[in-house]
């Protein structure tokens, strides 16, 4: 698990053992405690819109579905596709760059933390 899938647990047990947090909130304070405040990485977007995509959905077990004001969705979509990717091949979980491949398709692109939120929220048995 790197860092970015902590956060993601970190932010789920936060948003579950207290309903007024938001799963926005939640994640800034998870990277805000493992990366410090305002550093590069507590501030990266493609972790963190992957997250907030698929809580806004409703693809996190104790995360209610709704707008979490995503700016670009492009990593929401990215998080989504993965999901349903691993519920067709759960082989790929072990993968994190043949899963990536599948998602972006033909597009060479390199993955962003994305794949690391998934994998983690998949391994934990946090996803829908």
């Amino acid at each position: 698990m790197g860092k970015y899938g902590q956060a993601a647990i970190e932010a789920v047990s936060l948003v579950s053992t207290n309903p007024l947090v938001t799963p926005r909130d939640a994640w800034n304070q998870a990277t805000t405690e493992i990366f410090g405040t305002g550093t590069s990485s507590q501030l990266k977007s493609c972790p963190r819109s992957t997250f907030l995509g698929l809580c806004e959905e409703g693809y996190i077990k104790g995360v209610a579905q709704g707008n979490h004001h995503l700016k670009s969705t492009k990593n929401k979509e990215y998080g989504i596709k993965a999901v349903a990717i691993l519920k067709k091949d759960p082989s790929l979980v072990h993968d994190v760059n043949h899963l990536w491949d599948k998602v972006v398709e033909r597009e060479v692109k390199a993955h962003n933390s994305q794949m690391d939120i998934v994998v983690t929220l998949w391994n934990s048995n946090l996803l829908v």
